[in-house]
């Protein structure tokens, strides 16, 4: 028996951790990997190696790595003065390919590998996209990426040079989706979703590993997350209750969602219509759909923490501001969490004698250059 298996999070029905297996066949939630208490359960050493993290793997050896995690954490006094408020930053645009996707990325192509995959479809808006595109060509496997025609062209750029297929679609961001799942349906080949795979999770909860380790066990009381399909807040999230299984943690953190205000059906706990998702500078998080929403929803109210919603001029404001003050260049999608924050403190929905983490997903380098 494996130590490992998928489980519903909808209706919480078990199922094998089949590559092809997204959803529940029940029910059609979203699945996550569920790992037995088993001695056969293997451990990856994260952090400064004196954590061991469980992961979806039969072997330690079966792990693909570019060298992606252990991301600086700075602190920007500046930021903090203007804010009042103690806030620190996770570089994650230090990763391989410039963003966090590559911590997710790596865990599932090394699980896909691990069972044979050669040929995967992905649909991204740029960054998982050539994230995925990296790993699938050192993994030998031949990918397939849908991305908005919209996209910025660095991003496809980038995705084209790792050799992967890059299909351009002439439409929104859910509608990527859409015609890559199109693709898959019609040439039978494995679906490499990073929004509905259970093993890309497993990738980004690393990232709430290190963070404990960080700041020497006293993770900061709130964590404020650019949240697209939620796989980053949902990955720090699941590290946080395996600490605190393992009773490494008392206290969880508050976790904090942010979205643009023209793309926000967490935030404002709507279905959006075609005709209601508007564009926005912040390319990575303009999900319309997101097949987790209940999933980031749950984690709000369990860790009692706000969603918030952006203004565009409020987005490129703090990209400039970050850049000017810092020295910090992220992409629009970062900044949006920045924003989010300024506007959760002015809300005194955050605390000014709390401290206040944000990972920087990814860099400005790969994306829309601020007027």
């Amino acid at each position: 028996m494996p130590h490992f298996g998928f489980k519903c999070t909808e209706c919480f029905k078990n199922h094998k951790a089949d590559p092809q297996t997204l959803r529940c066949g029940t029910c059609s939630g979203t699945l996550s990997v569920k790992y037995a208490n088993s001695k056969k359960q293997v451990n990856r050493q994260v952090g400064d190696g004196m954590l061991d993290m469980p992961i979806p793997l039969c072997s330690l050896s079966e792990y693909l790595s570019l060298g992606e995690g252990n991301t600086p954490v700075v602190s920007m006094p500046n930021i903090s003065t203007m804010l009042e408020t103690e806030i620190y930053a996770k570089l994650e645009f230090m990763n391989p390919t410039g963003s966090f996707k590559d911590r997710g990325t790596a865990m599932m192509i090394s699980a896909l590998k691990s069972k044979g995959v050669s040929e995967i479809v992905e649909d991204s808006s740029g960054n998982a996209g050539a994230s995925v595109s990296a790993y699938a060509t050192r993994a030998g496997i031949k990918a397939h990426i849908f991305a908005p025609l919209s996209a910025p062209q660095t991003k496809l750029n980038q995705i084209k040079i790792y050799g992967s297929i890059l299909h351009e679609v002439d439409g929104s961001r859910d509608e990527t989706t859409q015609a890559a799942e199109e693709f898959v349906e019609n040439k039978s080949i494995v679906y490499a979703s990073h929004n509905l795979s259970p093993f890309f999770i497993e990738g980004t909860k690393t990232v709430g590993y290190e963070i404990f380790n960080d700041f020497d066990r006293e993770i900061p009381e709130n964590i404020v997350v650019p949240v697209g399909n939620g796989s980053l807040y949902l990955g720090i999230w699941k590290a946080l209750e395996e600490l605190k299984e393992k009773r490494l943690i008392k206290t969880l953190p508050k976790l904090h969602c942010i979205q643009a205000e023209n793309v926000n059906p967490i935030a404002s706990n709507k279905t959006l219509s075609k005709s209601e998702i508007k564009s926005t500078v912040a390319g990575g998080i303009a999900v319309g759909s997101p097949p987790r929403k209940s999933e980031v929803q749950s984690v709000l109210r369990q860790s009692k923490g706000f969603a918030n919603s952006v203004k565009e001029a409020s987005i490129v404001e703090w990209q400039i501001k970050l850049a000017k003050h810092e020295g910090l260049f992220c992409e629009p999608t970062s900044a949006a969490a920045f924003a989010g924050l300024e506007n959760l403190i002015n809300a005194k929905e955050i605390n000014k004698n709390e401290r206040v983490l944000i990972p920087i997903t990814g860099s400005g380098l790969k994306d829309i250059f601020p007027e």
